[in-house]
């Protein structure tokens, strides 16, 4: 028993062992989007390792500050009360704002309240201080209250080696502080002057970058006209990207009631502020905003839109037009499903957008501060994935305390404002192996990129990003057939679109001959059809015999094209008949059942069908309504038609919709989405022509003026509401009663 005991206990042990690893995960879910809003699941591709606190970084340590103030130290050690306090504030981080890398992974951040900039070696330990400096004017200066900072790296420029610079935004100061890589003072870029800003106008800059050509772009928290752009000397060049503002039906209202001076003032309001920036390798800027009405923003995402005017994050080139690809299912815009509730806390409503930073192989990263969450993005605007929450755990955020993102190498660095620290994401093999993908394919090593897609598939089976990839990959070699599977795996239209393109256009030159005699056979037969349906017609009019099944039926292609003498005719010389008008409805409803399940891919990629007794109900519901509504009300008011007449009148109003709906329908499988928009032109006016017929059948079935019947037709339309408003309420009713008596029933059965 001593030996089996000391085997269990040593087995326990074991377990507990080789299970810690498993207890280290991640504290949040990885996930993507798919194309209906639903979160997909995903390996992590960011792994918190450490989180970096004053501590950690030696600012903590009283032997190491007194190097920086020697004057400060020396009053704390006298017992100096304030001296004491204030240099205990330099052991902290206090609200810092900002954090930037360099080309040679130093970190940089923005310690707003200690009036500084830390800047901290790869390792993250403390390497110098910014915060006081002789200025040009040989005065003592130093920063106040420093929100944004920015380095850029040393380059060549006619030969000769120009040294990289870290620009400082020294907010309260109103004003850049340029320094050497070293943290030497070199120059103070003072506030640009020119007569677009506005008198009073306030300058506070709290984000910059620069590019290559040494053009500063700077976001002042607050201007609205768009970012500031000017030469690294202070030379005020202009503004750009200047965001589209929302203005409410209130608002419209009330500046009709303004005076001239109240609706200049309100009309000044033409734009909203940015609130941060970053810049790529090709210097296209990406800019971030959290001031567009929530409202502006959620209507962009819910109905997925492309343009950027209401976009929390854009992209912008040297000229301010906003480029950003949005080829996703969703713009980005970071959280999609704004009623998800976090696990922590219940937060609704689009993300607040705080930051962006320009990551490996032309991916980019948002961050959330309303729900700690970072979002990252492909150069296409494809999600790659979304990690975060808030917490105390290693890895989660402070509850609205993410303040800023950047990349360090194959690191992933998050700010926490609130903790005074920063934590550290270590990319994973996922991640590797997601980014070497992106790297072969912009190096259009497809054969490569088909290999990291499929290892990533199979870590991720809902990627649809990575399908995307592989249809790329196969699309460039030239497999489209193989390329056109992936893409409708990921429901991607557009690229979908492109590869069907080419097999549609061997095809074609496959078959080019025969493409004309089809068209001209085609022709010829509807041609031959129409003038034997005229000649039948004619000999009918005049021949006083009793009318077939078939003529009545070809009697419609006569009313489409004549509505006034044709609704006349059919009434009164009896042209038509209930069951013509059945069969054209029977047709009718063919033709939209066929729409739901012959649709080409281009128009319905995800393969969406309603049955065959939901298309009847949306078909015959409508008709039953119109009918019994346009009887009830013109008997009232003076109608000629009989029920029969209407119902007759109607059912051979809906003929276009059959005739143009199905040829439509088999178009839309041989169209790309360039000539979608045909297709649903063409169905469009197949609607609009029956409501022309439906509208004049009535008028002259009922022997009505126009006026009179276009009354009717709106009395007609309400008369629908209102019979559908009385069926429901009939129904609800009816359910309670039956729910009333089926309790009665069972509590006497109860007591019997």
């Amino acid at each position: 028993m001593k030996k089996i005991t000391s085997i269990l206990c040593l087995m326990f042990v074991l377990i507990m062992i080789f299970a810690l690893p498993a207890s280290a995960s991640a504290p949040y879910q990885t996930y993507t989007y798919s194309i209906d809003g639903k979160a997909l699941y995903s390996p992590d591709a960011y792994t918190p390792v450490k989180s970096i606190d004053a501590a950690y970084m030696g600012i903590a340590d009283e032997e190491i500050m007194k190097e920086y103030y020697p004057s400060l130290y020396s009053k704390y050690k006298s017992g100096d009360k304030t001296s004491t306090e204030a240099f205990k504030e330099k052991l902290t981080i206090s609200s810092p704002s900002d954090l930037e890398t360099d080309d040679q992974q130093n970190v940089y951040i923005a310690d707003t309240d200690n009036n500084r900039i830390i800047v901290l070696d790869r390792y993250y330990k403390l390497k110098f201080i910014i915060e006081s400096f002789v200025n040009e004017q040989g005065i003592s200066d130093g920063l106040t209250a420093p929100q944004g900072v920015f380095i850029t790296s040393d380059k060549t420029v006619n030969g000769e080696l120009v040294p990289g610079r870290i620009f400082v935004c020294d907010t309260n100061a109103n004003r850049i502080v340029t320094f050497d890589r070293d943290g030497n003072f070199l120059a103070v870029i003072p506030q640009p002057e020119s007569e677009l800003f506005e008198d009073g106008a306030v300058y506070k800059p709290v984000a910059v970058a620069v590019d290559q050509y040494d053009r500063m772009y700077v976001v002042s928290s607050t201007t609205y006209q768009g970012i500031i752009v000017m030469t690294d000397t202070g030379e005020f060049t202009g503004f750009i990207g200047a965001q589209k503002a929302t203005v409410g039906l209130w608002d419209i209202i009330w500046r009709r009631f303004q005076t001239e001076e109240q609706r200049a003032l309100s009309e000044q309001i033409v734009s909203t502020e940015f609130n941060n920036i970053s810049i790529n390798s090709d210097g296209f800027i990406y800019v971030t905003t959290s001031s567009i009405e929530e409202a502006s923003v959620q209507s962009a995402i819910t109905s997925k839109s492309t343009s950027g005017d209401y976009a929390p994050v854009k992209m912008l080139n040297a000229a301010g037009d906003e480029i950003m690809r949005r080829n996703g299912f969703y713009p980005p815009s970071g959280e999609v499903d704004m009623n998800k509730v976090s696990v922590t806390d219940t937060i609704t409503g689009p993300s607040t957008v705080v930051d962006v930073a320009v990551g490996p192989e032309g991916t980019w990263s948002i961050i959330d501060s309303k729900r700690s969450k970072t979002f990252t993005y492909d150069y296409d605007g494809n999600l790659l994935f979304a990690f975060g929450d808030s917490g105390r755990q290693l890895g989660n955020i402070s509850s609205k305390g993410l303040a800023a993102i950047t990349y360090q190498g194959d690191t992933m660095l998050l700010l926490d404002k609130t903790s005074e620290s920063f934590s550290v994401f270590q990319r994973t093999e996922y991640g590797d192996i997601l980014i070497t993908a992106l790297a072969h394919q912009n190096n259009r090593e497809y054969d490569k990129s088909i290999e990291d897609w499929t290892e990533i598939l199979k870590r991720n089976s809902n990627f649809d990003t990575a399908y995307i990839g592989i249809g790329n990959a196969l699309y460039r070699s030239g497999d489209y057939e193989g390329a056109i599977s992936y893409y409708q795996a990921a429901y991607d239209v557009s690229n979908y679109s492109n590869a069907y393109k080419e097999i549609r256009k061997e095809w074609i030159s496959k078959y080019i001959l025969l493409i004309p005699v089809f068209v001209i056979v085609v022709v010829f037969l509807w041609s031959k059809f129409m003038k034997f349906a005229k000649k039948v017609n004619k000999r009918v009019a005049t021949s006083g015999d009793k009318r077939t099944y078939g003529q009545e039926l070809l009697y419609v292609f006569h009313l489409m094209f004549h509505p006034f003498d044709g609704f006349w005719d059919l009434k009164h010389e009896k042209r038509g008949s209930v069951r013509a008008g059945a069969t054209i409805l029977g047709i009718t409803l063919l033709g939209f059942y066929y729409q739901n399940i012959g649709q080409g891919y281009i128009l319905n990629p995800q393969g969406e069908y309603s049955t065959i007794f939901a298309t009847m109900l949306s078909v015959l519901v409508p008709l039953a309504l119109w009918v019994v509504a346009n009887w009830c009300l013109t008997t009232l008011f003076e109608g000629e038609g009989s029920f029969k007449d209407i119902f007759i009148a109607s059912t051979y109003s809906l003929a276009p919709l059959p005739l143009l709906m199905i040829p439509a329908t088999i178009a839309s499988n041989v169209v790309i989405s360039d000539e979608a928009d045909i297709i649903s032109l063409l169905v469009t006016f197949a609607f609009i022509w029956t409501g022309i017929l439906l509208f004049f059948g009535m008028m002259v079935t009922h022997d009505y003026s126009l006026g009179k019947n276009f009354g009717t037709t709106l009395g007609t339309i309400l008369g629908m509401v209102i019979i559908m408003f009385v069926a429901l309420l009939f129904s609800t009713l009816l359910g309670k009663l039956v729910s009333f008596v089926t309790n009665i029933v069972t509590e006497i059965q109860y007591r019997a």
